[in-house]
């Protein structure tokens, strides 16, 4: 006979509790019999209860060394090494919120973990969604949305200015969905003339109209089982958003001059620069076609929103015109600092640009005019406009004080002691900013 291999799981959360629970009981049923025995005899019970207090308070102390040994000694020994590996940033005693009470060993713990999980997560998302580059918490948390709608044939309404990356986010939920295996069909709306468009999207019937000599499957046929993407749907005329609507409600669509059916099973998404609840209300868009796109809306944040991304995406978009050349610190301080107001395909617009014109080393005045003449002093950058009398002072304030961080650190490669000295701030000041802020100086270094 062999024995069997019992195992057991016990939750920490459970065991912990149970065991000094059960020595507080312990010590209770000792000291009563302990009390009854010797007073029965009539004998003082005082220099007994001392020893089993003396005794019970050792085999006390030996269990929390023990649990000291097996439970915090190896979150210590994980610490120390992590630490030592050099890839977290200071965390020092310095640098200590000056809030912060208790243990100061424990709050060591909880910031290396805390900065664990952000590499673990910058990490997953370089593994998961390689074609989208950024690590600030506004693209992490565009990047969660994905994972979760992508499994579900929920449809998405992807906003966002001109330049975003919606169709590359629109990629990513496709690429994530059991729809993978079929095909991803894009059509912009606002690049086909209106009296094509419905054309385009149902497909016609031959001789359905002056030069439909043949037939025609569409846009909404053609994707099969796999995702339809409509790019600016807010320039949909009226017409076909009414068609647009019933097709995507009975799932089943008629060729432009048919007259049967034709059942489709793509997942739409739909993506738009435009404010649609706005359009609404001007009558520019269907009330009912907004409510059955508006089912999961991922909203895109334009690139002044999250600078810390643009040394990333400066270096990647290099690397795919000219990998043999580099940006002075000079210069991707002016990038950092400039507005784009026409997101990232400006920003790769400007970067082929300056390539084309730039030895080795692009410098400054390689970039194009309009970011020169935006920029005034390395770190005095014009404040974005702000909505008529909606702001406070403190809100301006606060934008200024961000962009001043953001290229600071953008042009010390991230180092926040030479960030700090530049802003003319402490190094403690620095960390309470970039935490207030959730800028994460990290990705400045390259």
């Amino acid at each position: 006979m062999t024995m069997k291999d019992l195992r057991f799981n016990i939750n920490l959360y459970v065991i912990i509790p149970v065991i000094f629970a059960g020595l507080t009981i312990l010590s209770l049923l000792s000291a009563y019999r302990l009390t009854r025995f010797y007073l029965d005899r009539h004998l003082p019970p005082e220099w007994p209860l001392l020893a089993w207090g003396a005794v019970l308070t050792t085999l006390t102390f030996a269990c929390g060394l023990l649990v000291v040994k097996f439970l915090i000694a190896p979150v210590r020994r994980f610490v120390d090494r992590t630490q030592t590996m050099g890839v977290l940033r200071d965390i020092g005693m310095e640098n200590d919120p000056p809030h912060a009470t208790g243990d100061p060993e424990l709050h060591r713990f909880e910031r290396v973990f805390d900065q664990v999980t952000e590499i673990l997560s910058k990490v997953e998302a370089r593994t998961l969604f390689p074609e989208i580059v950024g690590q600030s918490t506004a693209i992490r948390a565009v990047l969660n949305q994905i994972l979760k709608v992508a499994p579900t044939d929920a449809i998405v309404l992807i906003a966002g200015e001109t330049g975003t990356g919606k169709e590359l986010v629109a990629h990513s939920i496709h690429r994530h969905s059991r729809h993978q295996s079929h095909p991803f069909v894009a059509m912009n709306c606002a690049a086909i003339p209106e009296g094509l468009l419905e054309s385009e999207l149902f497909g016609h019937e031959k001789g359905a109209f002056t030069g439909a000599v043949n037939r025609k499957p569409g846009k909404m046929e053609l994707a099969g089982a796999g995702t339809l993407f409509l790019d600016e749907i807010g320039d949909m005329p009226l017409e076909t958003q009414a068609k647009m609507l019933r097709a995507l409600e009975e799932k089943r669509i008629v060729r432009v001059g048919g007259i049967h059916p034709i059942t489709v099973a793509a997942r739409f998404i739909a993506a738009t620069n435009k404010n649609l609840p706005e359009m609404v209300q001007q009558e520019l868009f269907r009330q009912d076609l907004f409510y059955r796109l508006n089912v999961f809306v991922i909203q895109l944040p334009p690139l002044r929103e999250r600078r810390e991304d643009i040394p990333l995406l400066a270096e990647h978009l290099l690397d795919q015109v000219a990998p043999e050349k580099h940006f002075a610190p000079a210069t991707m301080h002016l990038l950092t600092a400039h507005a784009w107001p026409g997101n990232v395909r400006e920003l790769q617009n400007a970067i082929q640009s300056a390539a084309v014109l730039a030895g080795a080393t692009i410098e400054p005045n390689h970039l194009p005019s309009a970011i020169l003449q935006n920029i005034t002093t390395p770190l005095q950058t014009p404040a974005p406009p702000l909505p008529n009398g909606a702001a406070a002072l403190d809100e301006r304030l606060r934008t200024i004080e961000k962009q001043m961080i953001v290229n600071a650190l953008s042009q010390t490669r991230g180092v926040q002691k030479q960030a700090a000295e530049i802003l003319g701030i402490k190094e403690r000041s620095l960390w309470h900013r970039l935490k207030k802020y959730e800028i994460d100086a990290g990705v400045f270094k390259r």
